[in-house]
């Protein structure tokens, strides 16, 4: 079992940056971490991933605003947002997989969630 806690969502304005926080519990085991969104109407999307070596993975229609890291002496994983949009409104999950990464975990469905933080960009 992985304990999620996400934060740092809220209200921006287009064009603004946010960065994003999901802190996990310590495991036995190290997985693969990654950030989906969820924007009303719309189904679950994959954003990045972030394996237990620091290699990265981003959803190909979102390369180039996003940036995805994570810093396990504090147990905690990042997205930075940059060049917000009215689009990237939505709910931004935190999840995790021992066995997936990459572009399978960013298609697939991970193991473990967070809640959520709610990221709403106006114009």
């Amino acid at each position: 079992q992985v304990q999620l806690v996400e934060s740092g969502g809220g209200s921006v304005q287009a064009g603004g940056s946010l960065t994003l926080s999901c802190q996990y519990g310590q495991t036995r085991y190290r997985y693969c971490m990654g950030w989906f969104r969820q924007a009303p109407g719309k189904e679950r999307e994959g954003v990045a991933t972030i394996d237990t070596a620091g290699r990265t993975t981003y959803a190909d229609s979102l390369k180039g605003r996003f940036t995805i890291s994570r810093d396990n002496a504090k147990n905690t994983l990042y997205l930075q947002i940059d060049s917000l949009k009215p689009e990237d409104t939505a709910m931004y999950y935190c999840a995790a997989d021992r066995w997936q990464c990459g572009s399978g975990l960013i298609s697939g469905r991970p193991a473990y969630w967070g809640q959520g933080t709610q990221v709403t960009v106006s114009s």
